[in-house]
């Protein structure tokens, strides 16, 4: 159920509790980094694109609320779990609200540790294929030559060929090549794939002269 290319950092300022996490998760089959700070890994978070984390809530020099607030800042935020103790309910939740997607209180059981963690990669690890599919979908739409970005934003906009090609001063025929031509370029299979793979990365047309 382990990914090996997803590592599971884990922030704590306490020695003893960094390395029980990470012998815990190393027998389990996780990869493991570990931390001893909160601004030791927000060093490296910007980097990180294969991970999820696991924090304390109270640590001295930034707690785990406030680094969920700058990894989010810094569009850096990666599947989270958040360690709190018996009192700290109330900061947990605020640490959701920032971002977490559970927090564990202690004393915990191996078991329940484990499950979250679980939780976390699989997460982390459809993240991952949004982002390679993005980038992808990114990529093919740069591959597009002018006429044919400008056939496209007449396509998502759901104009037919005939007034596509009446904007553009074209014939509809030639319209029709451009059209079959970028669709082979995006790879997609029909008008309904091709509008939803645009829309899925929030395309903005380069403007005349800029492709």
């Amino acid at each position: 159920m382990t990914s090996p290319d997803i590592v599971v950092h884990i922030v704590d300022d306490e020695e003893a509790v960094r390395n029980s996490l990470a012998f815990l998760l190393g027998t389990s089959g996780f990869a493991t980094r570990i931390h001893e700070s909160a601004s030791a890994f927000l060093e490296m978070a910007p980097g990180i694109r294969n991970g999820c984390l696991i924090t304390d809530l109270r640590m001295p020099d930034i707690d785990g609320v406030e680094l969920l607030r700058r990894l989010r800042e810094r569009d850096a935020m990666l599947p989270a779990i958040v360690i709190s103790g018996h009192g700290d309910v109330q900061m947990a939740v605020e640490a959701m609200k920032n971002g977490a997607m559970d927090f564990i209180e202690k004393p915990f059981s191996d078991d329940v540790m484990i499950a979250a963690i679980e939780r976390a990669v699989q997460q982390a690890e459809t993240s991952n294929r949004d982002d390679a599919a993005t980038r992808e979908i990114t990529s093919r739409l740069a591959s597009l030559s002018e006429r044919e970005t400008q056939v496209l934003k007449g396509v998502v906009a759901g104009l037919p060929n005939k007034v596509i090609a009446y904007e553009l001063g074209l014939s509809p025929r030639t319209v029709e090549v451009y059209r079959a031509g970028l669709m082979g370029k995006m790879n997609a299979g029909s008008l309904s794939e091709l509008v939803r793979m645009v829309l899925s990365v929030n395309w903005q047309p380069a403007q005349p002269g800029q492709s």
